[in-house]
């Protein structure tokens, strides 16, 4: 996938309500049969879905701790997502929420105080942390099903936190701690995209006295600090994404065939997907044959495949809140022509050269304008100028227009510092593209890798096909994975 940092999950919600939308305003059948088949495939019919694969209680422990040593003696607060308003709509948890609590409930918050020594005005506050959970609604848990409440047994063992209380607390667990210290008000961090957030710090700056309540600091930056090192349990979910995710592209390689519909292409990659245990696709897939192929968002999915035209699929799952991204590009009528084999062999050895210059602390990425000499962006673009032109005897280098590479984790696009170098225990992809809208050529390779704690890059999409000749053979085998045929 091109790095599209704008492109989250909140997205596809929206595409999907959308969908449903124009479903019902306007009759589009097509659209009705599309939409609806995806609600039955996830299981929508409940909003929070099934239950995800959940690390030990006590590496989300871990996690909230480490947190609390970068407030700087303040106070975190963080909103789980809200329930949708209506059952069709696919709920998500806020991804910083999850990966401080594994729990996947909407309408919760997460309070974590951490540790202060004795001063003039306040005394010593050790670490603390409390999960405030929502008032039962009854009758919406019989469209939604049961949830957890502060008055449900074993609450706390059950979401692996020290203390719960109900979210009605929440304005009196802030007073009492901004009473004894009312200078703590500057130093509370919290989502500064999420609504709950203020009016929550407006009220506790009301009780003091305070006209304005003062801007809160956004914790999604040390928690993102947090995110960019993957745990082993990390790890694997990624993997659980990527090999399901690999599946998918493996029946989308035997599928493609001249006057195949690109929205068919689609549809077989989002059952294949969840067929293999993803609990939603980790973006909307892009596929895009022909001219289209040179179009890095399209998501139309409205031609029918060409023979002699290449089709740039761009197309992933999500396990359990992991995600992973794979893009592969393939021929419709089996071949590659000419001119696209050429086009195709420079993007994968300048993603091999990438690859092979790859150093732990020290490579960066995601510079599209090559302001580091070092980068993976800059050796893929010097290695497209070197080794190919355009019909007009150009070096291809203009042709590759975006970053080459992002992390992934619960997001498709982990957020991340890009002016600091990819470090030990990292997963993130490098994705060089040449896109020659005059020649209807768009060739992309987006692989996923992990360097691991000695700094070894390790590739996560090794069973997919890779060169011109394991794509043709692999569209020529009998069924996805099989030996190509003689």
């Amino acid at each position: 996938m091109s790095p599209r940092q704008s492109r989250s999950r909140s997205v596809f919600n929206d595409l999907i309500v959308s969908q449903g939308r124009e479903t019902l305003q306007r009759g589009n059948p097509m659209r009705h049969i599309y939409f609806w088949v995806f609600l039955l495939a996830t299981g929508l019919n409940a909003a929070t879905g099934s239950a995800l694969d959940r690390q030990p209680a006590a590496i989300y422990h871990a996690r909230r701790e480490a947190l609390a040593e970068k407030l700087e003696g303040g106070v975190a607060i963080l909103f789980a997502a809200n329930e949708p308003a209506l059952e069709y709509q696919q709920y998500r948890q806020d991804e910083d929420f999850y990966y401080l609590t594994g729990w996947n409930e909407p309408g919760a918050a997460l309070l974590i105080e951490s540790p202060v020594a004795a001063h003039d005005r306040a005394s010593a506050r050790g670490y603390r942390e409390v999960m405030l959970l929502p008032i039962r609604n009854l009758r919406m848990e019989r469209y939604t099903g049961v949830k957890l409440d502060a008055a449900s047994a074993g609450a706390a063992n059950r979401i692996g936190i020290d203390e719960v209380r109900s979210m009605a607390d929440l304005p009196g667990i802030l007073i009492e701690d901004l009473g004894k210290d009312p200078r703590a008000l500057s130093g509370i961090w919290s989502q500064t995209d999420v609504p709950q957030a203020k009016p929550a710090l407006a009220w506790a700056a009301v009780t003091l006295g305070a006209a304005d309540a003062p801007a809160f600091l956004d914790v999604r930056r040390p928690v993102a600090e947090l995110r960019a090192s993957k745990d082993n349990g990390e790890l694997e979910l990624v993997r659980k994404a990527t090999d399901a995710s690999i599946q998918a592209q493996l029946a989308m390689i035997h599928a493609v065939k001249p006057g195949a519909s690109e929205r068919a292409i689609t549809g077989l990659l989002i059952q294949k997907m969840l067929g293999g245990g993803c609990e939603r696709p980790s973006y909307p897939p892009i596929v895009a044959s022909g001219s289209n192929s040179t179009v890095l968002h399209y998501s139309a999915s409205e031609n029918i495949l060409k023979s002699g035209d290449v089709v740039v699929v761009d197309a992933a799952g999500e396990f359990s809140m992991y995600a992973s991204d794979i893009t592969r590009t393939v021929p419709v009528g089996g071949r590659f022509t000419d001119r696209q084999r050429e086009i195709y062999n420079i993007v994968l050895g300048a993603q091999r050269a990438a690859e092979a210059a790859f150093v732990a602390g020290k490579s960066r990425e995601n510079d599209p304008l090559h302001k580091y000499a070092d980068s993976l962006d800059t050796i893929a673009w010097k290695y497209m100028n070197e080794h190919g032109k355009d019909l007009h005897g150009e070096p291809l280098g203009k042709y590759f227009i975006h970053g080459i590479g992002h992390l992934v984790g619960i997001d498709v696009h982990d957020p991340f510092d890009y002016t600091k170098p990819l470090g030990q225990k990292m997963i993130f992809t490098i994705e060089p593209g040449i896109y020659i809208p005059e020649e209807k050529i768009g060739i992309r390779i987006e692989d996923i890798y992990y360097a691991d704690d000695q700094g070894k890059l390790i590739q996560l999409t090794q069973k997919l096909p890779h060169t011109a000749d394991e794509i043709e053979a692999e569209m020529k085998s009998g069924s996805p994975g099989a030996p190509a045929s003689e």
